[in-house]
């Protein structure tokens, strides 16, 4: 083997490496998601169920950002009772006001 062929050799174990670690990180991801649905779903009605779901198809990180509020809301103890598809739109309403900045001079 010449030097070349040496590189392109590394070059490919080190992308592979890379994709492995990806891959790896991206199933992670997703676990810890399917954990945070499975705890928040049993706080929630079917509606507001059905409308996380069609959340998650089109915006799936905005359905995530609800997800890790909700979660933080229930360990807190705020949350008790099931939350309504009106609560749940509340909640994604808020999230997306936006906020304004105003520099002073």
């Amino acid at each position: 083997m010449d030097l070349e062929e040496l590189k392109k050799q590394r070059l490919q174990e080190l992308q592979n490496e890379l994709y492995q670690k990806q891959f790896e990180q991206q199933t992670q991801v997703q676990q810890q998601v399917e954990q945070l649905e499975s705890l928040v779903k049993q706080y929630m009605t079917p509606e507001a169920i059905n409308r996380y779901g069609t959340l998650k198809s089109v915006h799936q990180e905005k359905a995530v950002q609800s997800l890790v509020i909700l979660t933080q809301l229930i360990q807190q103890g705020k949350i008790k009772e099931k939350i309504t598809d009106e609560q749940y739109k509340s909640l994604l309403s808020r999230m997306t006001e936006k906020k304004e900045f105003r520099i002073k001079k």
